[in-house]
């Protein structure tokens, strides 16, 4: 038998670090369960804060307090920051995520007050949108009088957990472009039982059975995760949700996320394998985490070389979605793979196979993205272009492809690698020499004395590619690039023409990014790069948004995933 993961990528993980809060509900200091999970050996936490409640949205320990703004705006407003702060100084120790669990209030005040604290959540990594509070003010999850009081004002059981739902389904409807995860769908049995016909939902004829099936569906076509939540375990009604809810969430392709759900640093770590185990019984061999609102998969398996892959699966799903806009990243992508890969056709339903392709391909909305973990194969082609040995520093090659675009001449290829020395190498291929390639090079000798090192036009030569390990983007929209990718990479299409191209290199020379390293490729007259880069993200993208319309696409991809 296989063995699972001692460890999970929670998302909803532990609520803690909610300062002075009247009511206390997770007041832990975040540095001393970040210490707890270095001291553990965690390669990330997961930090949850709830989004502050309107004043008739309160439990009686709340009430008799006289707290209006449980979890206030104080606390919540200071989260982002305090994170932000957070990872800067365990930078290299741990990744830290955070999330918020966001309040469902109703369709009215409750949505506008709700879609205003998603504003104030400054790079949360995702949203659970969560009901806790029916509309008669009464919790699901507080005591078991206000359970019955609610109990009482509904007339049955089934009333009780139809009331729920609808609530459910109206906060999918009303803000399920602010989510991207669905909190502990099976609240309710913490204080009342389930009924007959929710236990026996998949074959039940009962209109709450139905309900719950169309609640399922809704989750399933808005692209959204469920919640495996441990708490209710901890609290003795077992975990949410039930296993014939998970199996049926299974069956939707509806992806799962899991956590503890913990309120006290004590109970940190507590349940990880257990989850899985959860999810195992369910049929679900992965699982998703979230950074910034893009979702990675983990696989359940304590399997090194099963992890190298997901992490190539993970990096291509982040390169895909940051190339399109926000609305359309909800999409779940479609997926083709090969070679060692081919093992995630069992996998992900619905993909394809690529045969002994050693890689993964991600589509979608007209754009796709292919990755793999090997290297990539010399090409041994035979091309005319220019060589350089020169400084690397911002602004060497944007000097060359000025020069080369003063004299109409279009690169078709590149190469560039550092040599780690100050120097670094480059190898420009031009789709023919049109007379002017020597006036070219004596022109850069003549005006960037002390750059280049070496400069010269090279007839018949060998395309080099200077390959090292790492992960590779192969492609884009099918067009060859093979870089290898690192921290901050820019993808461009765009026109392809002579000095398309340097309009971007121009503008990042002007602000001091340097350029890693560089790969063109072309389909007819359209032109692709991939920029690996060095630089301040906000200054990138700011030169990004004013290259002009002869560029169709310019991304920061900007990598989060592990």
């Amino acid at each position: 038998m296989r063995k699972l993961n001692e460890f999970i990528w929670e998302t909803h993980g532990i609520h803690a670090g909610t300062e002075q809060d009247h009511v206390k509900h997770g007041i832990d200091r975040l540095e001393d369960i970040i210490d707890k999970a270095i001291e553990a050996g965690n390669p990330s936490i997961t930090f949850i804060i709830h989004s502050p409640r309107l004043t008739n949205f309160r439990y009686i320990a709340e009430r008799e307090t006289n707290v209006k703004f449980i979890r206030g705006n104080k606390s919540y407003l200071n989260y982002p920051k305090r994170i932000s702060n957070l990872r800067k100084k365990y930078e290299g120790q741990i990744n830290i995520k955070y999330g918020v669990e966001l309040e469902w209030m109703g369709p009215g005040l409750g949505l506008q007050w709700s879609r205003s604290k998603i504003f104030q959540a400054e790079d949360a990594d995702y949203v659970i949108g969560s009901v806790h509070f029916a509309p008669e003010g009464l919790p699901y999850d507080g005591s078991k009088e206000e359970a019955e009081e609610l109990l009482k004002l509904r007339g049955s059981l089934e009333a009780y957990w139809d009331g729920y739902f609808n609530e459910m389904i109206q906060m999918i409807e009303s803000f399920g472009d602010m989510i991207q995860i669905i909190g502990h769908i099976d609240l309710p049995k913490l204080n009342v039982d389930m009924p007959e016909a929710l236990i026996n939902f998949e074959t039940s004829s009962h209109p709450l059975a139905n309900k719950f099936r169309t609640l399922l569906e809704l989750i399933a076509d808005r692209n959204l995760s469920l919640d495996v939540n441990m708490a209710g375990k901890f609290k003795g009604v077992g975990v949410y949700p039930t296993q014939n809810i998970l199996r049926r969430a299974n069956a939707l392709q509806i992806p799962v996320c899991v956590g503890t759900d913990t309120h006290h640093v004590k109970y940190y770590g507590l349940n990880y394998k257990e989850s899985l185990e959860y999810i195992q019984e369910a049929g679900y061999e992965s699982y998703v985490s979230y950074s910034k609102l893009i979702p990675e998969n983990r696989t359940i398996y304590d399997d090194h070389e099963l992890k190298v892959k997901y992490t190539v699966l993970n990096k291509g799903i982040e390169l895909l979605n940051q190339r399109l806009k926000e609305s359309e990243r909800r999409i779940i992508p479609d997926f083709s793979f090969g070679g060692s890969f081919l093992e995630f056709v069992d996998l992900y339903k619905n993909s394809t196979g690529m045969g002994d392709y050693n890689a993964i391909r991600i589509r979608k909305w007209g754009k796709s993205i292919t990755v793999t973990s090997e290297m990539p194969k010399d090409s041994k082609n035979i091309v005319n272009g220019l060589f350089s040995e020169h400084l690397d520093k911002p602004g060497v090659i944007s000097s060359l492809f000025n020069t080369l675009a003063s004299e109409g001449i279009n690169v078709e290829t590149a190469r560039l690698k550092s040599n780690k020395d100050g120097t670094a190498t480059a190898f420009l291929s031009i789709d023919a020499d049109n007379g002017n390639v020597k006036s070219a090079i004596d022109f850069i000798k003549g005006t960037d004395v002390g750059l280049f090192k070496e400069l010269t036009y090279q007839e018949n030569a060998v395309l080099p590619n200077y390959y090292n390990e790492g992960v590779y983007l192969l492609e884009m929209d099918g067009v060859r690039l093979n870089l290898a990718l690192g921290q901050k990479v820019i993808l461009t299409k765009h026109h392809n023409a002579p000095g398309v191209l340097l309009i971007l290199l121009s503008a990042l020379a002007s602000r001091n990014i340097n350029i890693i390293d560089l790969r063109l490729g072309k389909r007819n007259d359209v032109g692709y790069s991939a920029i690996a880069v060095n630089g301040d993200s906000n200054i990138i993208n700011g030169l990004l948004s004013k290259l002009g319309e002869q560029y169709y696409e310019a991304n920061l991809i900007e990598f989060h995933s592990f």
